[in-house]
């Protein structure tokens, strides 16, 4: 009988590649745990792109600056347990319709708090284009975040590929 081994930030296995046809170098491979064991806390590191879009790893710890995309982005929470609190800008739109990727902000934004989303393993959470998002770790963990690679993104290649 095969068990279903679930990773965590805490106790994660390094997986490898085996390559049946071409070159090592045509291929990448990431362990999302181990990425994000290596990150900042809510620093943006690219783990996969399709053209402009991307996922995103991030290590969930503490409370992360304020975020805003002018596109929904999407997170996943992988570990852990993840507050999402969202704000309704008062003054219009943080980012312009132009800009892709989600932006930091400076500070909180001013607007209409709209309350939070708490994240558990296997949880997904929409991130609304136009709304301000934070997020506050009640517990250390890992999120995926699908957007569009922008100001915020993050790419390693080079540290995070097994090749």
């Amino acid at each position: 009988m095969q068990q279903t081994y679930l990773a965590s930030l805490d106790n994660y296995r390094k997986g490898s590649i085996e390559i049946i046809k071409g070159q090592a170098g045509h291929y990448a491979m990431s362990n999302v745990f181990e990425v994000a064991s290596h990150a900042a806390p809510y620093e943006k590191v690219v783990v996969g792109k399709n053209l402009k879009y991307v996922i995103e790893t991030l290590r969930a710890e503490g409370v992360s600056p304020w975020f805003s995309a002018s596109h929904d982005e999407f997170a996943v929470a992988i570990d852990g347990e993840i507050d999402v609190h969202f704000i309704k800008p008062s003054d219009g739109p943080l980012v312009g319709e132009e800009t892709e990727g989600s932006v930091i902000l400076e500070g909180e934004p001013s607007g209409q708090k709209m309350g939070f989303v708490r994240l558990r393993r296997g949880h997904q959470a929409l991130l609304p284009a136009g709304a301000a998002y934070r997020f506050e770790a009640r517990k250390t963990g890992v999120l995926l975040v699908q957007t569009i690679a922008g100001a915020a993104s993050v790419e390693k290649w080079a540290q995070i590929c097994i090749q």
